[in-house]
């Protein structure tokens, strides 16, 4: 087997990867809704989300490496990326509970559209004139998606998942900073940690004691949750993000399956062409990011 198959190999394993972590991720989203419409309080979610998440990402770290790995030299750098992340994970977690499952999904995926800003703002990469069309392009997109009309806009739910896109782009912005000294299993553990204290800062505040039936979901939605991050950093070590990433927006294909299923979901027109021209402005940036076009493309 030369070297070329054996990379189109790797290259297959790390599509198949990404395809079932967005899975994950869109089976996640719709345990939220689930348990949110349970009357399950965002930060009780969170607390089960992130404290069996612990069970996969421990196996992980004890297979892959050590514990040792645990030691960090940046606990601020950890902290900013888990204050980033997690206000971004809030606020998805209560849009997910106020808009239909395809739609918030369709919303997160304007995330790479802002981590392209905040990288020329906060880390003051180059950001030439064909990124800033594409995101240009991407925010009509979005606009389309959430179609600004008083009478028939969900307000609260929109702006609770731009700003959960902002926080995921922000906490992608600060892993690709701290990322340069800390390894990614120290990163995902450090997070999943800040989530759990998180959930239990706010027990004081709304706590409900969930039935059986959404005790178990809480606690799949953890599993899964942790099973997705680790597929997701199991696909960038079998292939490239340039390869991979795109089949990100496969995520809004299982919500759309989900949503119909569960909730009797149908997507809405203006939704489904918004996603269209927000993926494929992510896509058209990945593309100008990873091919090494010269400085300031």
């Amino acid at each position: 087997m030369n070297d070329q198959t054996t990379a189109l190999d790797r290259n297959g394993v790390g599509i198949a990867l990404r395809v079932a972590a967005m899975a994950c991720m869109a089976t996640l989203a719709a345990l939220v809704k689930w348990c949110s419409a349970k009357g399950v309080p965002v930060l009780e979610v969170i607390f089960f989300r992130n404290a069996f998440a612990f069970i996969p990402v421990m196996i992980y770290i004890a297979r892959t490496s050590s514990f040792s790995v645990l030691k960090t030299q940046r606990p601020l750098g950890h902290l900013m990326r888990a204050t980033v992340g997690l206000t971004g994970m809030v606020c998805g977690f209560m849009a997910v509970a106020r808009l239909p499952l395809t739609q918030s999904t369709a919303i997160s995926f304007s995330s790479p559209l802002f981590m392209t800003a905040l990288s020329a703002l906060i880390l003051k990469e180059p950001v030439g004139v064909h990124r800033w069309a594409a995101v240009g392009v991407g925010f009509l997109g979005v606009l389309i998606m959430v179609h600004p009309d008083p009478a028939h806009m969900a307000f609260t739910g929109t702006i609770l998942a731009i700003v959960g896109a902002m926080g995921a782009a922000g906490a992608m912005i600060t892993i690709r900073e701290i990322s340069r000294t800390e390894p990614g299993p120290t990163i995902v553990f450090y997070f999943t940690l800040a989530g759990m204290v998180l959930g239990l800062a706010g027990a004081p505040f709304g706590w409900v004691m969930p039935d059986t039936q959404t005790l178990l979901l809480l606690i799949t939605a953890g599993l899964i949750g942790g099973v997705g991050q680790l597929l997701l950093t199991e696909s960038l070590r079998n292939a490239p993000v340039a390869v991979v990433a795109p089949f990100d927006y496969s995520q809004l294909v299982w919500a759309s399956l989900i949503g119909f299923f569960v909730w009797s979901e149908t997507p809405q027109f203006t939704t489904l062409i918004g996603a269209v021209v927000v993926a494929g402005s992510g896509v058209y940036i990945l593309f100008r990011e990873t091919r090494g076009f010269r400085r300031g493309a």
